[in-house]
Protein backbone atom coordinates (compact mmCIF):
# COMPACT_ATOMS: atom_id res chain seq x y z
CA UNK A 1 0.00 0.00 0.00
CA UNK A 2 0.96 3.71 -0.90
CA UNK A 3 1.07 6.38 0.91
CA UNK A 4 -1.21 7.92 -1.89
CA UNK A 5 -3.90 4.85 -1.39
CA UNK A 6 -3.57 5.84 2.23
CA UNK A 7 -4.56 9.15 2.04
CA UNK A 8 -7.52 8.14 -0.13
CA UNK A 9 -8.87 5.94 2.58
CA UNK A 10 -6.97 6.46 5.95
CA UNK A 11 -9.62 4.03 7.83
CA UNK A 12 -9.32 1.38 5.22
CA UNK A 13 -5.63 -0.08 6.18
CA UNK A 14 -2.99 1.14 8.34
CA UNK A 15 0.81 0.54 8.35
CA UNK A 16 1.48 -3.24 8.60
CA UNK A 17 3.90 -1.54 11.98
CA UNK A 18 0.82 -0.21 13.56
CA UNK A 19 -1.65 -2.92 12.42
CA UNK A 20 0.64 -5.73 14.24
CA UNK A 21 1.34 -3.49 17.29
CA UNK A 22 -0.54 -4.91 20.21
CA UNK A 23 -0.92 -1.41 21.98
CA UNK A 24 -1.80 0.61 19.40
CA UNK A 25 -4.45 -0.72 17.17
CA UNK A 26 -7.87 -0.69 19.00
CA UNK A 27 -8.74 -4.34 18.57
CA UNK A 28 -11.73 -5.68 17.56
CA UNK A 29 -13.28 -2.38 16.79
CA UNK A 30 -15.53 -1.12 19.63
CA UNK A 31 -19.35 -0.70 18.33
CA UNK A 32 -22.49 -0.57 19.76
CA UNK A 33 -23.06 -2.81 23.17
CA UNK A 34 -24.46 -3.13 26.64
CA UNK A 35 -23.02 -4.67 30.14
CA UNK A 36 -25.10 -7.85 29.01
CA UNK A 37 -23.87 -7.94 25.69
CA UNK A 38 -19.76 -7.44 26.61
CA UNK A 39 -20.81 -10.73 29.17
CA UNK A 40 -22.74 -13.02 26.96
CA UNK A 41 -19.68 -12.53 24.20
CA UNK A 42 -17.54 -13.29 27.17
CA UNK A 43 -19.09 -16.54 27.76
CA UNK A 44 -18.97 -17.62 24.43
CA UNK A 45 -14.95 -16.74 24.23
CA UNK A 46 -14.39 -18.55 27.18
CA UNK A 47 -16.52 -21.66 26.59
CA UNK A 48 -18.57 -22.07 23.43
CA UNK A 49 -16.89 -21.93 19.94
CA UNK A 50 -19.67 -20.14 18.43
CA UNK A 51 -19.17 -17.01 16.38
CA UNK A 52 -20.83 -14.29 17.42
CA UNK A 53 -22.63 -13.97 13.68
CA UNK A 54 -24.50 -17.17 14.80
CA UNK A 55 -26.15 -16.18 17.71
CA UNK A 56 -29.08 -14.27 16.73
CA UNK A 57 -30.54 -17.15 14.35
CA UNK A 58 -29.51 -19.93 16.98
CA UNK A 59 -31.84 -17.37 19.56
CA UNK A 60 -35.21 -17.22 17.01
CA UNK A 61 -34.80 -21.29 16.67
CA UNK A 62 -34.67 -21.43 20.20
CA UNK A 63 -37.55 -19.56 20.71
CA UNK A 64 -39.43 -21.32 18.08
CA UNK A 65 -38.77 -24.38 20.04
CA UNK A 66 -39.94 -23.25 23.13
CA UNK A 67 -43.12 -22.82 21.81
CA UNK A 68 -42.99 -26.24 20.27
CA UNK A 69 -44.95 -29.23 22.84
CA UNK A 70 -43.67 -32.12 20.92
CA UNK A 71 -39.80 -30.48 21.49
CA UNK A 72 -40.65 -29.39 24.88
CA UNK A 73 -41.29 -33.36 25.74
CA UNK A 74 -38.40 -34.54 24.06
CA UNK A 75 -36.14 -32.34 26.25
CA UNK A 76 -36.75 -34.95 29.38
CA UNK A 77 -37.74 -31.91 31.15
CA UNK A 78 -40.25 -32.07 34.58
CA UNK A 79 -41.21 -28.96 34.13
CA UNK A 80 -44.82 -27.42 31.31
CA UNK A 81 -44.43 -25.49 28.50
CA UNK A 82 -45.96 -22.40 29.83
CA UNK A 83 -43.88 -22.59 32.70
CA UNK A 84 -40.76 -22.30 30.75
CA UNK A 85 -42.34 -19.57 29.06
CA UNK A 86 -42.60 -17.97 32.39
CA UNK A 87 -39.32 -18.58 32.68
CA UNK A 88 -38.00 -17.35 29.46
CA UNK A 89 -39.83 -14.39 29.05
CA UNK A 90 -40.60 -12.96 32.50
CA UNK A 91 -38.15 -14.46 35.28
CA UNK A 92 -34.83 -14.10 33.15
CA UNK A 93 -35.77 -11.62 30.55
CA UNK A 94 -33.76 -8.39 29.75
CA UNK A 95 -35.58 -5.36 29.72
CA UNK A 96 -35.91 -3.59 25.97
CA UNK A 97 -34.60 -0.37 25.58
CA UNK A 98 -36.23 2.63 24.15
CA UNK A 99 -34.43 1.93 20.42
CA UNK A 100 -35.30 -1.84 20.77
CA UNK A 101 -39.49 -1.20 21.92
CA UNK A 102 -40.86 -2.26 18.94
CA UNK A 103 -38.09 -5.38 18.14
CA UNK A 104 -39.51 -8.76 18.68
CA UNK A 105 -36.41 -11.17 19.97
CA UNK A 106 -34.76 -13.46 22.39
CA UNK A 107 -33.14 -10.83 25.24
CA UNK A 108 -32.28 -12.83 28.22
CA UNK A 109 -29.87 -11.76 31.43
CA UNK A 110 -27.06 -14.10 31.07
CA UNK A 111 -26.58 -15.65 34.27
CA UNK A 112 -25.68 -19.04 33.48
CA UNK A 113 -23.72 -19.84 30.44
CA UNK A 114 -26.23 -21.58 27.87
CA UNK A 115 -28.20 -18.31 27.58
CA UNK A 116 -25.18 -16.74 25.77
CA UNK A 117 -26.30 -19.23 23.06
CA UNK A 118 -29.29 -17.51 22.03
CA UNK A 119 -29.37 -14.19 23.51
CA UNK A 120 -26.50 -11.04 24.12
CA UNK A 121 -25.30 -10.74 20.33
CA UNK A 122 -24.47 -6.92 19.79
CA UNK A 123 -26.10 -6.95 16.04
CA UNK A 124 -29.65 -8.92 15.07
CA UNK A 125 -28.27 -9.16 11.78
CA UNK A 126 -25.18 -9.48 9.97
CA UNK A 127 -21.54 -9.80 11.00
CA UNK A 128 -21.17 -8.29 14.99
CA UNK A 129 -17.85 -7.08 16.97
CA UNK A 130 -16.52 -9.53 19.34
CA UNK A 131 -16.76 -7.57 22.80
CA UNK A 132 -15.50 -11.17 24.39
CA UNK A 133 -11.88 -10.45 22.68
CA UNK A 134 -11.70 -6.95 23.94
CA UNK A 135 -12.27 -8.72 27.25
CA UNK A 136 -9.69 -11.28 26.01
CA UNK A 137 -6.96 -8.86 24.86
CA UNK A 138 -7.23 -6.69 28.15
CA UNK A 139 -6.33 -10.16 30.26
CA UNK A 140 -3.42 -10.65 27.47
CA UNK A 141 -2.38 -6.68 28.50
CA UNK A 142 -2.82 -6.38 32.00
CA UNK A 143 -0.93 -10.01 32.99
CA UNK A 144 2.97 -9.96 33.91
CA UNK A 145 3.17 -12.65 30.72
CA UNK A 146 1.03 -15.22 29.07
CA UNK A 147 1.31 -18.24 31.70
CA UNK A 148 -0.50 -15.96 34.22
CA UNK A 149 -3.00 -14.83 31.76
CA UNK A 150 -3.85 -18.36 31.03
CA UNK A 151 -4.07 -19.32 34.51
CA UNK A 152 -6.66 -16.28 34.79
CA UNK A 153 -8.52 -17.23 31.75
CA UNK A 154 -8.97 -20.82 33.23
CA UNK A 155 -9.80 -19.61 36.79
CA UNK A 156 -13.05 -17.17 34.73
CA UNK A 157 -14.05 -20.29 33.12
CA UNK A 158 -14.26 -22.34 36.15
CA UNK A 159 -15.62 -19.14 37.92
CA UNK A 160 -18.55 -19.38 34.99
CA UNK A 161 -19.21 -22.77 35.33
CA UNK A 162 -22.14 -24.14 37.34
CA UNK A 163 -21.20 -25.59 40.06
CA UNK A 164 -22.73 -27.69 43.10
CA UNK A 165 -21.12 -24.36 44.73
CA UNK A 166 -23.86 -22.30 43.00
CA UNK A 167 -27.49 -21.72 44.43
CA UNK A 168 -30.13 -24.03 43.53
CA UNK A 169 -31.98 -21.55 41.40
CA UNK A 170 -28.47 -21.39 39.32
CA UNK A 171 -28.18 -25.08 39.17
CA UNK A 172 -31.99 -25.65 38.55
CA UNK A 173 -31.78 -22.83 35.41
CA UNK A 174 -28.47 -24.33 33.87
CA UNK A 175 -29.80 -27.89 34.11
CA UNK A 176 -33.18 -26.67 32.14
CA UNK A 177 -30.95 -25.25 29.84
CA UNK A 178 -28.98 -27.90 29.12
CA UNK A 179 -31.77 -30.28 28.54
CA UNK A 180 -32.45 -27.96 25.79
CA UNK A 181 -28.82 -27.46 24.38
CA UNK A 182 -28.02 -29.25 20.81
CA UNK A 183 -26.02 -32.48 21.02
CA UNK A 184 -23.01 -30.95 18.96
CA UNK A 185 -22.67 -28.03 21.69
CA UNK A 186 -20.11 -28.49 24.32
CA UNK A 187 -19.21 -26.15 27.15
CA UNK A 188 -15.56 -26.51 28.10
CA UNK A 189 -12.72 -24.16 28.42
CA UNK A 190 -11.00 -22.19 25.34
CA UNK A 191 -7.31 -21.13 25.11
CA UNK A 192 -6.54 -17.86 25.57
CA UNK A 193 -5.02 -16.45 22.27
CA UNK A 194 -1.26 -15.51 22.55
CA UNK A 195 -1.04 -11.30 22.04
CA UNK A 196 2.08 -10.08 21.49
CA UNK A 197 1.65 -7.08 23.38
CA UNK A 198 4.44 -4.89 26.02
CA UNK A 199 7.32 -7.10 26.90
CA UNK A 200 7.06 -7.88 30.67
CA UNK A 201 10.19 -5.25 31.72
CA UNK A 202 7.48 -3.16 30.39
CA UNK A 203 4.44 -3.52 31.66
CA UNK A 204 6.71 -4.34 35.28
CA UNK A 205 6.88 -0.04 35.35
CA UNK A 206 4.11 1.13 33.71
CA UNK A 207 0.47 1.64 35.30
CA UNK A 208 -2.18 1.04 33.30
CA UNK A 209 -5.99 0.33 33.48
CA UNK A 210 -6.07 -3.00 32.34
CA UNK A 211 -3.27 -3.84 34.97
CA UNK A 212 -5.83 -3.00 37.83
CA UNK A 213 -8.77 -4.78 35.71
CA UNK A 214 -6.54 -8.26 35.90
CA UNK A 215 -5.77 -7.90 39.67
CA UNK A 216 -9.81 -7.07 39.76
CA UNK A 217 -10.56 -9.94 38.12
CA UNK A 218 -8.93 -12.24 40.58
CA UNK A 219 -11.13 -10.43 43.77
CA UNK A 220 -14.07 -10.71 41.95
CA UNK A 221 -13.86 -14.04 41.05
CA UNK A 222 -12.56 -14.82 44.89
CA UNK A 223 -16.12 -13.11 46.05
CA UNK A 224 -17.99 -15.45 44.40
CA UNK A 225 -18.67 -18.33 47.18
CA UNK A 226 -20.06 -15.53 48.94
CA UNK A 227 -23.21 -14.57 47.15
CA UNK A 228 -26.05 -16.11 44.75
CA UNK A 229 -25.29 -16.50 41.27
CA UNK A 230 -26.88 -13.68 39.59
CA UNK A 231 -25.46 -10.98 42.69
CA UNK A 232 -21.80 -12.14 41.40
CA UNK A 233 -22.81 -12.22 37.51
CA UNK A 234 -23.86 -8.38 38.53
CA UNK A 235 -20.53 -7.68 40.14
CA UNK A 236 -19.01 -9.00 37.40
CA UNK A 237 -20.51 -6.77 34.76
CA UNK A 238 -19.85 -3.74 36.63
CA UNK A 239 -16.27 -4.82 36.45
CA UNK A 240 -16.36 -5.91 32.99
CA UNK A 241 -17.93 -2.58 32.05
CA UNK A 242 -15.25 0.03 33.58
CA UNK A 243 -12.32 -2.32 32.74
CA UNK A 244 -13.33 -2.73 28.95
CA UNK A 245 -14.16 1.43 28.68
CA UNK A 246 -11.14 2.48 30.49
CA UNK A 247 -8.90 0.12 28.49
CA UNK A 248 -10.47 1.91 25.32
CA UNK A 249 -9.69 5.16 26.56
CA UNK A 250 -6.38 4.79 27.70
CA UNK A 251 -5.98 3.18 23.72
CA UNK A 252 -7.34 6.66 22.27
CA UNK A 253 -4.82 8.47 24.68
CA UNK A 254 -2.09 6.51 24.12
CA UNK A 255 -2.16 7.05 19.90
CA UNK A 256 -3.10 10.49 20.98
CA UNK A 257 0.61 11.01 23.12
CA UNK A 258 2.80 8.84 20.49
CA UNK A 259 1.69 11.79 17.76
CA UNK A 260 2.75 14.63 19.70
CA UNK A 261 6.34 12.95 20.37
CA UNK A 262 6.37 12.43 17.20
CA UNK A 263 5.19 16.03 16.43
CA UNK A 264 7.79 17.43 18.88
CA UNK A 265 10.88 15.09 17.36
CA UNK A 266 10.12 16.35 13.98
CA UNK A 267 9.77 20.43 15.31
CA UNK A 268 12.38 20.49 18.09
CA UNK A 269 14.39 17.42 17.25
CA UNK A 270 14.13 16.24 21.12
CA UNK A 271 14.35 12.65 21.74
CA UNK A 272 12.65 10.12 24.16
CA UNK A 273 14.64 7.18 25.69
CA UNK A 274 12.62 4.11 26.25
CA UNK A 275 12.21 4.75 30.19
CA UNK A 276 10.86 8.22 29.14
CA UNK A 277 8.45 6.64 27.22
CA UNK A 278 6.77 4.06 29.47
CA UNK A 279 6.34 6.95 32.05
CA UNK A 280 5.64 10.08 29.93
CA UNK A 281 3.77 7.80 26.74
CA UNK A 282 2.90 4.18 27.96
CA UNK A 283 2.02 5.04 31.57
CA UNK A 284 -1.97 6.23 32.87
CA UNK A 285 -1.41 9.97 33.42
CA UNK A 286 -4.37 12.21 34.58
CA UNK A 287 -7.80 11.02 34.47
CA UNK A 288 -10.07 10.44 31.38
CA UNK A 289 -13.21 10.80 33.25
CA UNK A 290 -14.70 13.50 36.21
CA UNK A 291 -16.88 12.07 39.05
CA UNK A 292 -19.99 14.27 39.00
CA UNK A 293 -19.60 15.70 35.45
CA UNK A 294 -20.44 15.26 32.12
CA UNK A 295 -18.81 12.63 30.08
CA UNK A 296 -19.88 12.02 26.63
CA UNK A 297 -18.19 14.99 25.40
CA UNK A 298 -15.26 13.81 26.99
CA UNK A 299 -15.03 10.70 25.48
CA UNK A 300 -15.97 11.84 22.05
CA UNK A 301 -12.58 14.18 22.66
CA UNK A 302 -10.66 11.02 23.15
CA UNK A 303 -11.93 9.07 20.35
CA UNK A 304 -11.57 12.30 17.47
CA UNK A 305 -7.98 12.45 19.21
CA UNK A 306 -7.34 8.84 18.36
CA UNK A 307 -9.07 8.93 15.04
CA UNK A 308 -6.55 12.12 14.16
CA UNK A 309 -3.13 10.73 15.62
CA UNK A 310 -4.15 7.29 13.48
CA UNK A 311 -3.78 9.33 10.92
CA UNK A 312 -0.20 11.05 11.66
CA UNK A 313 1.21 8.16 13.01
CA UNK A 314 0.48 5.89 9.89
CA UNK A 315 1.52 8.57 7.12
CA UNK A 316 4.84 9.00 8.81
CA UNK A 317 5.37 5.34 9.14
CA UNK A 318 4.18 5.11 5.21
CA UNK A 319 6.57 8.24 4.59
CA UNK A 320 9.59 6.91 6.26
CA UNK A 321 9.21 3.51 3.75
CA UNK A 322 9.26 5.66 0.70
CA UNK A 323 12.66 6.95 2.07
CA UNK A 324 13.92 3.31 2.31
CA UNK A 325 13.50 3.09 5.91
CA UNK A 326 11.42 0.22 7.15
CA UNK A 327 10.34 0.06 10.48
CA UNK A 328 8.66 -4.01 11.26
CA UNK A 329 7.05 -2.92 14.99
CA UNK A 330 6.58 -0.52 17.23
CA UNK A 331 5.41 -2.78 19.78
CA UNK A 332 7.53 -1.94 22.90
CA UNK A 333 9.16 0.71 24.58
CA UNK A 334 12.21 -0.05 22.81
CA UNK A 335 10.82 -0.01 19.14
CA UNK A 336 9.23 3.12 20.08
CA UNK A 337 12.24 4.79 20.96
CA UNK A 338 14.12 3.45 17.68
CA UNK A 339 11.12 4.13 15.49
CA UNK A 340 11.47 7.55 16.97
CA UNK A 341 15.31 8.15 16.52
CA UNK A 342 14.31 7.55 13.04
CA UNK A 343 12.00 10.18 12.47
CA UNK A 344 14.67 12.44 14.42
CA UNK A 345 17.16 11.23 11.73
CA UNK A 346 15.01 12.17 8.79
CA UNK A 347 12.84 15.06 10.46
CA UNK A 348 14.27 17.29 7.86
CA UNK A 349 12.66 15.21 5.10
CA UNK A 350 9.48 14.60 7.18
CA UNK A 351 9.44 19.00 7.89
CA UNK A 352 10.03 19.60 4.24
CA UNK A 353 7.05 16.41 3.26
CA UNK A 354 4.86 19.34 5.37
CA UNK A 355 2.99 16.22 6.99
CA UNK A 356 1.33 18.29 10.08
CA UNK A 357 -0.74 19.99 6.92
CA UNK A 358 -1.72 16.98 5.04
CA UNK A 359 -2.44 15.33 8.64
CA UNK A 360 -4.87 18.78 8.72
CA UNK A 361 -5.70 18.24 5.19
CA UNK A 362 -7.04 14.43 5.67
CA UNK A 363 -9.14 16.05 8.69
CA UNK A 364 -11.09 18.42 7.32
CA UNK A 365 -11.19 16.70 3.95
CA UNK A 366 -15.37 15.83 3.07
CA UNK A 367 -14.54 12.13 3.62
CA UNK A 368 -13.22 12.19 7.21
CA UNK A 369 -14.36 15.46 8.88
CA UNK A 370 -17.22 13.54 9.88
CA UNK A 371 -15.47 10.37 11.45
CA UNK A 372 -13.32 12.53 12.71
CA UNK A 373 -15.94 14.79 14.85
CA UNK A 374 -17.49 11.16 15.90
CA UNK A 375 -20.96 11.23 13.86
CA UNK A 376 -20.22 8.36 11.83
CA UNK A 377 -17.84 5.13 11.56
CA UNK A 378 -15.36 4.73 13.91
CA UNK A 379 -15.55 7.19 16.14
CA UNK A 380 -19.49 7.46 16.32
CA UNK A 381 -19.33 3.97 17.69
CA UNK A 382 -16.53 4.55 20.19
CA UNK A 383 -18.58 7.02 21.57
CA UNK A 384 -21.42 4.85 20.96
CA UNK A 385 -19.42 2.16 23.01
CA UNK A 386 -18.62 3.71 25.78
CA UNK A 387 -21.95 5.24 26.62
CA UNK A 388 -23.71 2.23 26.54
CA UNK A 389 -21.64 0.34 28.21
CA UNK A 390 -21.26 2.39 31.44
CA UNK A 391 -24.69 3.86 31.01
CA UNK A 392 -27.92 3.39 33.30
CA UNK A 393 -29.86 1.34 30.88
CA UNK A 394 -33.23 3.48 29.69
CA UNK A 395 -35.62 0.78 29.65
CA UNK A 396 -39.23 1.07 27.71
CA UNK A 397 -41.30 -0.17 31.01
CA UNK A 398 -40.77 2.85 33.35
CA UNK A 399 -41.23 0.29 36.08
CA UNK A 400 -37.89 -1.50 35.57
CA UNK A 401 -36.14 1.34 35.11
CA UNK A 402 -34.05 0.07 38.22
CA UNK A 403 -32.84 -3.01 36.65
CA UNK A 404 -29.49 -1.67 36.05
CA UNK A 405 -27.51 -1.02 39.38
CA UNK A 406 -24.20 -1.78 37.81
CA UNK A 407 -23.64 1.72 36.11
CA UNK A 408 -21.06 4.04 35.53
CA UNK A 409 -22.72 6.80 34.26
CA UNK A 410 -26.63 8.58 34.98
CA UNK A 411 -28.84 10.45 32.42
CA UNK A 412 -29.27 13.58 34.63
CA UNK A 413 -33.18 14.41 33.88
CA UNK A 414 -35.79 12.40 32.04
CA UNK A 415 -35.50 14.64 28.77
CA UNK A 416 -33.75 12.82 25.83
CA UNK A 417 -30.73 15.28 25.67
CA UNK A 418 -30.29 15.26 29.40
CA UNK A 419 -26.28 15.20 30.24
CA UNK A 420 -24.32 11.88 30.97
CA UNK A 421 -23.14 11.84 34.62
CA UNK A 422 -20.14 10.24 35.95
CA UNK A 423 -21.86 8.30 39.11
CA UNK A 424 -21.96 4.93 40.24
CA UNK A 425 -24.64 2.84 40.71
CA UNK A 426 -24.62 0.47 44.13
CA UNK A 427 -23.65 -2.32 42.51
CA UNK A 428 -20.68 -0.92 40.64
CA UNK A 429 -19.68 0.55 44.45
CA UNK A 430 -20.08 -2.90 46.14
CA UNK A 431 -17.59 -4.35 43.42
CA UNK A 432 -14.97 -1.32 43.53
CA UNK A 433 -15.25 -1.11 47.44
CA UNK A 434 -14.40 -5.01 47.61
CA UNK A 435 -11.59 -4.65 45.20
CA UNK A 436 -9.85 -2.01 46.69
CA UNK A 437 -10.19 -3.61 49.69
CA UNK A 438 -8.88 -6.81 48.88
CA UNK A 439 -5.41 -7.08 49.81
CA UNK A 440 -6.29 -4.98 53.44
CA UNK A 441 -6.46 -6.80 56.48
CA UNK A 442 -8.72 -4.16 57.58
CA UNK A 443 -10.60 -0.70 57.32
CA UNK A 444 -9.10 1.68 54.87
CA UNK A 445 -9.51 5.16 54.27
CA UNK A 446 -11.85 6.65 52.06
CA UNK A 447 -9.07 7.95 49.82
CA UNK A 448 -8.13 4.15 48.87
CA UNK A 449 -11.07 4.14 47.12
CA UNK A 450 -10.29 7.35 45.47
CA UNK A 451 -6.97 6.18 44.26
CA UNK A 452 -8.36 2.70 42.91
CA UNK A 453 -10.71 4.89 40.51
CA UNK A 454 -8.11 6.81 39.50
CA UNK A 455 -6.24 3.53 38.11
CA UNK A 456 -8.76 3.52 35.83
CA UNK A 457 -9.05 7.28 35.20
CA UNK A 458 -11.71 8.30 36.67
CA UNK A 459 -10.96 11.35 39.48
CA UNK A 460 -12.77 11.88 42.23
CA UNK A 461 -13.04 14.93 44.45
CA UNK A 462 -13.58 15.04 48.11
CA UNK A 463 -16.49 16.44 47.86
CA UNK A 464 -18.32 13.27 45.83
CA UNK A 465 -16.79 11.05 48.76
CA UNK A 466 -18.04 14.09 51.84
CA UNK A 467 -20.73 14.93 50.78
CA UNK A 468 -21.85 13.77 47.38
CA UNK A 469 -23.95 11.01 45.76
CA UNK A 470 -21.09 8.96 46.28
CA UNK A 471 -20.76 9.39 50.11
CA UNK A 472 -24.42 8.99 50.68
CA UNK A 473 -24.34 5.73 48.54
CA UNK A 474 -21.38 3.71 50.62
CA UNK A 475 -23.12 5.44 53.93
CA UNK A 476 -26.13 3.39 52.28
CA UNK A 477 -24.99 0.52 51.61
CA UNK A 478 -22.96 0.35 54.97
CA UNK A 479 -19.78 0.76 53.40
CA UNK A 480 -18.19 2.97 55.53
CA UNK A 481 -17.64 4.20 59.13
CA UNK A 482 -17.18 7.21 60.90
CA UNK A 483 -13.72 8.07 61.97
CA UNK A 484 -12.59 11.40 63.09
CA UNK A 485 -9.03 10.13 62.06
CA UNK A 486 -9.74 9.01 58.61
CA UNK A 487 -9.29 11.15 55.89
CA UNK A 488 -12.63 12.93 55.20
CA UNK A 489 -13.36 11.35 58.63
CA UNK A 490 -14.73 8.16 57.05
CA UNK A 491 -13.19 4.28 56.80
CA UNK A 492 -14.47 2.31 53.92
CA UNK A 493 -15.27 -1.54 55.64
CA UNK A 494 -14.73 -4.76 53.20
CA UNK A 495 -18.59 -5.78 51.85
CA UNK A 496 -17.83 -9.42 52.04
CA UNK A 497 -15.47 -10.08 55.24
CA UNK A 498 -14.75 -13.49 54.44
CA UNK A 499 -12.79 -12.52 51.10
CA UNK A 500 -10.85 -10.07 53.24
CA UNK A 501 -6.62 -10.98 53.47
CA UNK A 502 -5.77 -11.95 56.97
CA UNK A 503 -3.59 -9.95 58.67
CA UNK A 504 -0.65 -11.89 58.88
CA UNK A 505 -0.86 -12.82 55.02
Amino acid sequence: MSIEAFRENPWKESHPAYEKSAFFHIRPAPEFATAEVVLSSLYRACGFDMPEKDVPSSGREFNKNSLASRIHDRSGSMIDMDTWRVVLNGVIESPKQHNQSSKRFLQMCPIVPDVALYSGSARLAGNSWNPGQLIQRIISFGSEDYAQAQALWQKLFDALSVHETDDIWARWLHQEFVLRRKSDVHWRPSVLPYEEGLPAEDKARVNIPARQFVRDLEAIIQAKPYMTRRQWISLLEALLRLGSVAHVLWLCDLNHKVWQAIRLTIESGEELSPEEISTQIIDRTGHYLTYGNPAVPIVRDYASQYLVARIGINLVLWKLQDMGIEIKSIGSCAELSVFLRKIFEKRKNLKAAALESLVTELQEGDKNARTIACKKGIGSNLVEFARHVLGQRQTVNETLRGYDQGFFLYKKGEYSSAPWIVSMGPVAILALVHCCLRDAAGPRSIQKLCHHLASYGIRVDRDNVTTGDLGKNLRMLGLVLDSPDAESGMLLVPPFDGTMRPSNS
